[in-house]
């Protein structure tokens, strides 16, 4: 372990919201165009934790128990277009638990966080599995070659 590592993690603070509002906001921005298009009007909120209603309608056992949420109507559902009243579709990623999960496991937290933006916003276009990884994969690869073009 290099003692440069050392020396960022000695001064390094959890990233807060605003942080967190950041990688979010560039893991949407990696995202195929096409699936950002669709996306467009669901908001992304960052929150610490998931309210008491969330955690007991999704019978979660800890407030870490879930990382993210789909809140809203889909598009299969018919969600793709606000009625006068309606609250707009949102995603909600939670730091706090997303934080834990990102200590516990072999992940990059932008890794992450992009990981579980792809999987609340399929929910909202219904996708499986297998569609939210692809295009997951693809938002890693075009972030790398953003990062290489950067670089050089």
């Amino acid at each position: 372990m290099s003692t440069q590592g050392g020396a960022f993690w000695r001064d390094a603070m959890a990233p807060g919201l605003d942080v967190f509002e950041e990688l979010a906001a560039a893991a949407f921005a990696a995202l195929p165009e096409a699936f950002q298009e669709l996306a467009r009007d669901v908001v992304i909120r960052i929150e610490d934790f998931p309210d008491d209603e969330t955690l007991e309608a999704m019978e979660c056992e800890t407030p870490f128990d879930l990382l993210g949420l789909f809140h809203g109507s889909g598009l299969a559902q018919g969600g793709g277009q606000l009625w006068t009243g309606q609250m707009p579709n949102m995603v909600f990623l939670y730091r706090r638990p997303i934080l834990d999960y990102w200590a516990d496991n072999e992940e990059t937290l932008g890794s992450l966080i992009t990981h579980v933006l792809v999987h609340e916003i399929g929910h909202h276009f219904g996708l499986s599995d297998e569609d939210m990884e692809a295009i997951e994969q693809q938002a890693e690869a075009d972030s790398g070659s953003q990062q290489t073009d950067s670089m050089g």
